[in-house]
């Protein structure tokens, strides 16, 4: 038997513990630990997010609009002047080659308006960054006209990555269509690297006469042009380059054009230079146009035909059009604008 003395311990015991075994209990949970779990963290929207900023973080936070670019760096610029002649050379040699190769697109007007089309999209899809001068004889007559624009410590760069540029469009048209050119030269018969395989290296470096009308209907000889022909040949079409470069970008013209549009024009006076003078020297009017061309021509086996060419007048397409652009340029500057 249990005590009397024992009743009121065991009664205080038994109903603390019922209290206890009542009272509510209480679960301390954090907001956080009661946050809804991400079923996506893993999945593809969570990967696009991510995929999309590594991107972002690639492209260095690009802004959104012309008016909010940076401006470009210096080391930019000559990525710039590299891609836009890459761009020239891989379409307007291209072209001399399909021409050449396969008589694609082979009359004057078609091999015209082609090189035109080269030089616009090289302007268009590089100007915004380098001013896609993508010719030496422009920079020189910029920096000798526009020295506050375009000063003189940046022509020897931009020399640089223009014949560069075109080397290396040059090595790319070789790569596409070497085997082309090889089959083209068995038929026909020529000896790459001996007179005669000019008919073949035209594709790349520039001949007076051109060779397509030496060979060609016209019946022209080796002494149908003469050096000092085609050296001012160069130095006229350069200077009606230049001329209407600094016309149609003159904030002054009442046009009031849209860059894109000068860059349009720009490849119009392209169309008519090579339509007017192409049969007589092929019209370079660049001198990386020709340089880097007839570098891979004189590396790629067409040697004494590159340098020094036939009549020894490889540098007729180098010192012509440095002559020709500060001239063209003069005459919009001193004479047709002068003071307006």
């Amino acid at each position: 038997m249990i005590g009397a003395d024992d009743q009121p311990a065991n009664s205080a015991q038994v109903g603390q513990g019922s209290m206890r075994m009542n009272e509510p209990v209480s679960i301390n949970i954090s907001e956080k630990q009661m946050a809804p779990v991400d079923d996506d963290s893993m999945g593809p929207s969570s990967f696009q997010k991510r995929y999309t900023s590594f991107i972002q973080a690639l492209r260095c936070d690009p802004t959104g609009s012309p008016d909010e670019m940076r401006t470009p760096t210096f080391t930019r610029e000559l990525i710039g002047e590299f891609m836009g002649c890459f761009v020239l050379i891989l379409y307007g040699c291209g072209m001399n080659g399909t021409a050449t190769a396969f008589g694609a697109s082979s009359g004057l007007f078609q091999v015209s308006v082609i090189w035109g089309f080269a030089v616009i999209m090289a302007i268009w899809t590089t100007g915004s960054v380098s001013g896609a001068h993508i010719n030496p004889a422009v920079s020189l007559a910029l920096a000798l006209l526009r020295p506050e624009d375009f000063p003189f410590w940046k022509v020897l760069p931009y020399w640089i990555v223009q014949i560069a540029g075109c080397f290396v469009g040059a090595g790319a048209v070789y790569t596409i269509l070497g085997s082309s050119i090889e089959a083209y030269e068995l038929t026909n018969g020529l000896d790459r690297g001996m007179l005669g395989s000019e008919s073949s290296a035209s594709i790349f470096s520039m001949y007076y006469p051109n060779p397509g009308f030496r060979t060609g209907t016209a019946n022209w000889d080796y002494s149908t042009v003469s050096t000092a022909g085609s050296l001012g040949c160069e130095i006229l079409g350069t200077a009606m380059l230049m001329f209407t470069v600094l016309s149609l970008n003159d904030p002054r013209n009442q046009l009031r054009l849209p860059p894109a549009a000068a860059a349009f024009g720009v490849g119009m006076i392209i169309i008519l230079n090579v339509a007017l003078f192409g049969a007589i020297n092929q019209a370079g009017y660049n001198p990386a146009r020709d340089l880097g061309p007839r570098i891979l021509a004189a590396c790629a086996g067409w040697g004494e035909m590159a340098f020094p060419g036939p009549k020894a007048g490889w540098w007729v397409y180098t010192i012509g059009p440095m002559i020709g652009a500060p001239i063209g340029g003069a005459m919009h500057d001193f004479v047709l604008m002068r003071g307006l």
